[in-house]
């Protein structure tokens, strides 16, 4: 799935609200995906977002926010890269495609338009207390969320 000694990205989408318990599973989930050696891409914001990248940054880890607003004035203060589009919910897009797998954790609407574009390009989606739909792997936490994905890229 990926090309040459490129690290593999790894998408990490949910609300831009969550509670102190899914927040603590996307920074675990954050955590584990920089352990792996990988990359973390999301929105950049709030919430899900923020919390999986604190868990990377705190863990050493690249993270690279996709903002949807044309300045970095939202952007949650774990990002080491950011990317700022003036594309409002269409950076949604750009997560996707930046991504070698997704793991939604969570989320509501926006959560649920990013797993149908990854679907829709055939890129595995895992799913962490999220959209119940066919094509997202139910998994129960971050580490079954890591397994799954080992297994599908091969590593």
């Amino acid at each position: 799935m990926v090309e040459g000694d490129r690290r593999i990205q790894i998408g990490v989408i949910g609300g831009r609200y969550c509670s102190e318990k899914i927040a603590g599973v996307a920074e675990e989930l954050g955590k584990l995906i920089i352990q792996e050696g990988w990359t973390l891409v999301c929105g950049g914001r709030g919430g899900v977002m923020e919390a999986a990248c604190k868990g990377a940054f705190q863990a050493g880890g690249v993270t690279i926010g996709v903002l949807p607003d044309s300045t970095g004035a939202k952007a949650n203060p774990y990002l080491t890269h950011i990317i700022k589009t003036g594309m409002g919910e269409g950076r949604n897009v750009i997560i996707v495609h930046s991504s070698d797998a997704l793991v939604a954790v969570d989320g509501k609407y926006g959560t649920l338009s990013e797993i149908a574009l990854a679907l829709a390009r055939r890129k595995p989606v895992f799913g962490i207390g999220s959209w119940d739909i066919p094509g997202v792997v139910k998994v129960a936490d971050a580490a079954e969320s890591i397994r799954r994905i080992k297994e599908i890229i091969g590593e």
